[in-house]
């Protein structure tokens, strides 16, 4: 579908302020982040309590956004690009997707409901996938945001829609209807959720309902109370458990793990098995089987799709946790409804005898504080909850209601009396609601499945950037180096960070490692320092800013460049000062500043030059000598083609060493990851990363026997060793072995004995009291990687570097 901003004007109500009304649009957006935001973008400026998009539209069209819909326009974007103004930019969205809704015709089932909406909208994708295109709601984008970029989706080539639609109060689900224009409805159910948002039960229902005022069908399970306020034009599809009348008589059984439901539909009965028992699979499950008999499936085909439904990752997950329990993490919800449903699923889930809640205050329940908590004392008995921990204010005050309870007034108290509370061969009910954090206790007891890790500390880099930002003037810029994987550390969490600290560029050592970041929503400038020729196009589809260090490169890119029209297209010029790497030579400058002298197809934007000996002062003299030419050809440069762009040369020891020589930005390396060849700096820094495995297995050898591959280490008396599931695969250099190195075993070093296998060591703990699946730490604060980097004759980007990545990294606060 071909639309302009002329098309749009009459469909939202706007007024036209700009410079051309035929422009095409093909791309709606509300997030000036996106990378999909180009020439024919209409972005929509929303504004909330903590957010207002018209701050980003400078932003925008300095990135080539020339539409946008707003309530008002900036003074400093007047008069250079399309605005389309409207009194409420969310409802402008909401219209124009409801225009662009009506322009499709094909089935939409449209879902509400108190619960279970995301999982019935997953669930009937994998049952008519095979039959259909189909278009549905991302994630849970059920809002009133969510609904008309999911609806946005749509495309020519869908013939099925499944859209939620979620509500917290009255006069919200006509907006959403208007939008999705269901033709098949499908209500789940009626719980407690947002009931505070609502005057009575009976209003939350007719409000759900409005969903549903042009369905050719609606699907529910059959209930005197909802069908009573059901328009009667409506034609039902229903199901029942208990009410033969309804459509579909459904009765149901447990076999093992299994539901076997008896399904009885136009007097023909046929079984159909599921693979869940809880009470909310179940009925979920049922609604989803509706919808195929509605649209004439046959039976095999049913009994073989809905045999094969899978756990959706929503919000209850069972999850192995520490000294043999179970838990079951529901950590994101708190409402009485949900939390009747989490308890027949811990029911059904349960694998000990004992059984712990752990609950927070419950919100959105509709009852005043001594009748909810009265239901919940009742709900938990009923349930057989051997023990009851709750967490919050509130709760905390009715805490003699339950048996066996104990009460904490936050995660933070929770966590401090852990050690106390004697976890041990039980199943665990995590429900939270959002605001309390609970995933903080899922990540306590949940059973760590990773044996070796590698721990980043983001304190430790903010406070390390921090560090070397005291060193320089106010107005120079930093370039951080995020490269190899963020020196093996990681590459976006660490990139976020640093967007995060404003830092003014990253910089990356190939094209791939920009186009990832960029990929993954990273919006600082990124410059690709060693940038291959064929990876120029790439570049600039990315918006990357290439090194160019030759004639030869130069050329590649200005030839690209220009058959793609591109104008002042950022580029960084490399000179070669002493390091004879890459970089222009001082006999290339002169055709260098020939071929960009009154080149419009790109800008440079930085000069650089890098430092051979910044660490090392008995090289002072050459030091200088290259910032002396740096200063000499960048100024040639400058003068020659009459630019005044960024200059840099200093390093990470260079800022320390040579602070006089900062220029315009420095760019920071290794020395964000805490490790400089200074002593006395790198009591300065803090460690980033820490490597740590664990004993798998502990045994004792007799005087005489050996360790390892080629019997490299021989016992002289009873020796025990511990195997550690890390080797030269994950990254520790085979040189670290036999007797070189050591890792840290309750805080005691435990020399490493034998060759270093491939994805294992072993280790001499005869004088360590340890025991299996104790910490090891490989290194971090004891053995540092300046200490192992000395011991094996090389330097300390190599030994982070070499970290493999199928070593998981855990990045945390303190």
């Amino acid at each position: 579908m071909t639309l302009t901003i002329r098309n749009i004007i009459p469909i939202i109500k706007a007024n036209w302020v700009g410079l051309n009304d035929v422009a095409v649009i093909d791309y709606i957006s509300i997030d000036s982040r996106s990378l999909q935001n180009d020439e024919n973008t209409l972005f929509f400026a929303l504004s909330g309590p903590n957010h207002d998009g018209h701050l980003y539209i400078e932003e925008l069209i300095q990135k080539g956004v020339h539409h946008f819909v707003v309530t008002q326009i900036p003074e400093n974007v007047k008069g250079k690009a399309n605005f389309l103004l409207v009194e409420n930019t969310l409802e402008a969205l909401q219209k124009f997707a409801a225009f662009y809704r009506s322009q499709f015709d094909f089935p939409v089932i449209g879902i509400t409901g108190s619960n279970g909406k995301t999982i019935i909208k997953e669930w009937l994708n994998f049952l008519l996938s095979p039959d259909f295109n189909i278009i549905r709601s991302p994630k849970s984008y059920n809002s009133q945001v969510g609904v008309p970029l999911s609806i946005l989706g749509i495309n020519e080539k869908h013939n099925l829609g499944i859209f939620e639609a979620g509500i917290s109060q009255m006069h919200e689900m006509e907006k959403l209807q208007r939008i999705i224009q269901p033709t098949i409805g499908i209500l789940s159910n009626i719980g407690s959720a947002h009931d505070e948002g609502f005057s009575s039960v009976a209003d939350k229902i007719k409000e759900k309902l409005k969903l549903f005022i042009s369905v050719n069908v609606l699907i529910l399970n059959k209930n005197k109370t909802i069908c009573a306020f059901v328009n009667p034009k409506i034609k039902l599809f229903s199901w029942c458990s208990d009410d033969k009348s309804a459509d579909v008589f459904i009765t149901k059984k447990n076999i093992g793990e299994l539901t076997e439901l008896q399904v009885t539909y136009r007097e023909d009965t046929f079984p159909i098995t599921i693979p869940f028992q809880d009470q909310a699979s179940v009925e979920n499950a049922i609604h989803c089987m509706m919808v195929m008999l509605y649209f004439g499936y046959n039976q095999k085909v049913i009994q073989t799709r809905m045999a094969q439904l899978y756990p959706v990752e929503m919000r209850l997950k069972v999850k192995n946790g520490i000294y043999n329990c179970t838990l079951i993490d529901d950590s994101y919800s708190s409402d009485f409804q949900s939390l009747k449903i989490a308890l027949d699923f811990l029911e059904n889930q349960k694998q000990h005898k004992k059984k712990t809640l752990i609950l927070s205050d419950i919100f959105q329940s509709g009852l005043s504080n001594d009748e909810l908590y009265s239901q919940v004392s009742q709900l938990i008995i009923s349930n057989k909850i051997t023990r009851v921990i709750g967490i919050g204010e509130t709760i905390s005050q009715y805490k003699n209601k339950f048996i066996n309870s104990v009460s904490f007034k936050n995660v933070s108290e929770f966590k401090n009396a852990f050690d106390n509370l004697n976890f041990e061969n039980e199943t665990i009910l995590i429900k939270g609601a959002r605001d309390f954090h609970f995933e903080e206790i899922v990540s306590i007891l949940e059973e760590k499945t990773h044996e070796t890790v590698l721990e980043i500390n983001l304190n430790a880099i903010s406070h390390n950037l921090n560090f070397f930002k005291s060193k320089l003037k106010p107005k120079t810029k930093m370039m951080v180096m995020v490269k190899a994987f963020g020196y093996g550390n990681g590459g976006f969490e660490i990139a976020k960070l640093l967007e995060h600290h404003k830092v003014d560029y990253l910089g990356v050592a190939f094209a791939d490692e920009g186009i990832s970041l960029k990929n993954a929503g990273i919006s600082v400038p990124i410059m690709v320092l060693n940038p291959e020729t064929t990876s120029f196009a790439a570049i600039i589809q990315h918006r990357l800013e290439p090194e160019i260090y030759s004639i030869k490169g130069l050329k590649s890119f200005l030839k690209i460049a220009e058959q793609k029209k591109l104008k002042h297209f950022p580029i960084h010029i490399k000179i070669d000062t002493g390091m004879h790497r890459l970089g222009f030579e001082e006999e290339n400058i002169t055709d260098l500043i020939q071929i960009l002298k009154g080149n419009e197809t790109v800008q440079i934007k930085s000069i650089l030059s890098h430092m051979a000996t910044s660490d090392d002062l008995k090289h002072d003299s050459f030091s200088k000598s290259q910032i002396a030419l740096f200063e000499k050809l960048s100024s040639k440069l400058m003068a020659e083609l009459n630019i005044k762009p960024i200059r840099h040369i200093l390093n990470t020891s260079g800022i320390t060493n040579y602070t006089e020589a900062q220029y315009d930005m420095v760019r920071l390396g290794i020395g964000l990851y805490g490790i400089s060849n200074d002593s006395e700096e790198q009591k300065e820094l803090q460690i980033v990363g820490t490597l740590k495995s664990v004993i798998s297995q502990i045994r004792t050898i007799d005087a005489n026997e050996s360790v390892g591959y080629g019997r490299r280490y021989m016992a002289t008396e009873a020796t025990k060793i511990a195997t550690i599931p890390i080797g030269y695969a994950d990254g520790i250099s085979r040189a670290w072995g036999n007797g070189v190195g050591y890792v840290l075993i309750n805080n005691k070093p435990a020399k490493i004995v034998g060759s270093v296998c491939m994805d294992m060591l072993m280790v001499n703990v005869t004088d360590i009291d340890c025991k299996e699946g104790n910490t090891v730490i490989i290194f971090g604060e004891n053995p540092t990687v300046n200490f192992m980097a000395k011991q094996l004759n090389t330097i300390p980007y190599e030994i982070i570097t070499s970290i493999s990545q199928r070593v998981k990294r855990v990045f945390f606060r303190e």
